[in-house]
């Protein structure tokens, strides 16, 4: 127990001087809310006297959609409705927001307000897209949202800012596959819309990605034998998805439903998951790390051949079951 609380705290004072390297983020991986994109750049114009024409050419061009790719994009919605528990989250990770000001000019502070205030567009885009198809049952969206932020978010990182920040780095990725992989399906449904929406989505996710993955790296430079260790710990655990915690009951699984649906639409995948883990391993050079103490040698050989597990994982997995979509106004 004392050797974790030393591990967590010497993780807590890396990270609280790295504040400069979160504020220089901001410029370099976000945009001015004067010049991002916002969600009534891709929806009708309400103002506008044709709006209830904008509506209906929106609804026929969802028609063809699959019922599952729209269940999947609904969960990767409600998914991006958490933000107030991913912001609580990040400002609870030690050496983050020791004051406990939420309005602090303290460079992590400022990034996670930064990055989630980026993010809550996503939600808002889909949520408004899907409320106007009709495709969606939206009370019972609304009521999983409501029950989903609820519950709370664990990433299981335990409050450690070195696992935090590989949790992020990992799902801002996966995050992205699905988000590109939901527009590859609306563009073959016919919903050219829809796939730009969740291209630009994907956009957001890559460059938050990028930022969690710079985050990360500086970490290896500075405690390669911490990162390692921190990078087995949370890979041992596995990356589950941000929306786990979404259920309001035990014999209707929603999280799983959702799963299994992405799963066999193609939207995000165990090989996902797998290539994930040999793409952080090649960005953050793990193989290539030395001088090594025991414990970090062996982290290192865990993570080195995890890829290779998961896919081999993947091959074997049987034909997925039949999944009845969940949120679907049928």
């Amino acid at each position: 127990m004392n050797t974790q609380k030393n591990e967590l705290g010497k993780n807590a004072a890396v990270i609280a001087g790295l504040q400069h390297i979160a504020a220089q983020a901001i410029n370099d991986y976000l945009v001015d809310p004067q010049q991002c994109w916002q969600p009534t750049d891709f929806l009708p114009d309400m103002t506008q006297k044709d709006a209830l024409e904008q509506v209906v050419l929106l609804r026929k061009r969802t028609e063809a959609i699959p019922a599952e790719v729209i269940s999947s994009l609904v969960g990767n919605m409600i998914t991006e409705e958490a933000l107030p528990n991913y912001q609580s989250f990040f400002n609870l990770l030690k050496g983050v927001n020791e004051d406990g000001n939420m309005a602090s000019d303290n460079g992590w502070v400022r990034w996670s307000r930064s990055w989630t205030a980026e993010e809550n567009r996503h939600g808002d885009l889909l949520n408004k897209y899907l409320y106007l198809s009709g495709r969606a049952d939206m009370k019972q969206v609304e009521i999983t949202i409501h029950h989903l932020i609820t519950n709370g978010f664990d990433s299981k990182a335990e409050q450690d800012p070195y696992q935090a920040m590989i949790y992020t780095s990992f799902q801002e990725r996966a995050t992205k596959i699905a988000h590109v992989n939901t527009g590859k399906l609306a563009a073959k449904a016919g919903d050219d819309t829809l796939s730009r929406i969740c291209k630009t989505i994907a956009g957001d996710e890559a460059r938050h990605e990028k930022a969690y993955k710079s985050f990360m790296s500086k970490i290896f430079e500075l405690d390669p034998d911490g990162a390692l260790l921190a990078f087995e710990t949370m890979m041992k655990k596995q990356i589950t998805m941000p929306a786990l915690l979404m259920d309001h009951t035990t014999t209707d699984s929603l999280f799983t439903r959702f799963s299994l649906i992405s799963e066999k639409m193609g939207i995000y995948t165990t090989f996902d998951y797998a290539n994930i883990i040999n793409h952080l391993t090649d960005q953050w050079k793990i193989a290539n790390i030395t001088g090594l103490k025991d414990y970090a040698a062996k982290a290192q050989e865990y993570l080195c051949t995890l890829a290779d597990r998961y896919r081999r994982i993947a091959e074997r997995l049987k034909a997925q079951p039949t999944v009845v979509p969940a949120w679907i106004n049928y």
